[in-house]
């Protein structure tokens, strides 16, 4: 069994009146188990020599379930801004495959250095849009079969 654990530190001198502290850590599961979970797509770069709008970074046909009565699974995604121009941001879109039910969702935008790691339920493709040219994304997805 693959044991990965996710930690987040929030600390600062000045954000509030007192200092802040604040970490959590999760042991990544496959829904409703104790059981680790044990698939990656593995760490991946992507480099957009030109500015990209709504370019497809993950495919929700690869995690999509087969049936409904698989729906249920814990992936999460991992994606970061790699560059170190402060006002270069990369837009994460979640992709409404849905006729019927609107627009796309923008998540929100990542500047430089800025990551996102959520829960992805499969069903849906994660879009990016770069800013500027000659940007880099690192993305990955912990998924479960």
């Amino acid at each position: 069994m693959a044991t990965t654990t996710a930690t987040l530190t929030l600390s600062s001198a000045d954000l509030t009146g007192d200092a802040l502290a604040l970490s959590t850590t999760a042991t990544l599961t496959k829904a409703g188990t104790a059981t680790g979970m044990d698939q990656t797509t593995g760490v991946s770069r992507k480099l957009f020599g030109t500015a990209v709008t709504k370019y497809l970074l993950i495919d929700g046909t690869d995690y999509n379930p087969a049936t409904a009565a698989a729906a249920n699974k814990a992936h999460k995604v991992y994606i970061k801004n790699l560059s170190t121009t402060a006002a270069e941001h990369v837009s994460i879109v979640i992709s409404n495959d849905d006729a019927t039910s609107g627009d796309d969702i923008e998540l929100g935008k990542i500047y430089a250095g800025d990551f996102a790691f959520f829960p992805y339920e499969g069903f849906n493709d994660i879009l990016v849009t770069t800013s500027d040219n000659n940007m880099s994304v690192e993305f990955m997805v912990i998924y479960e079969d």
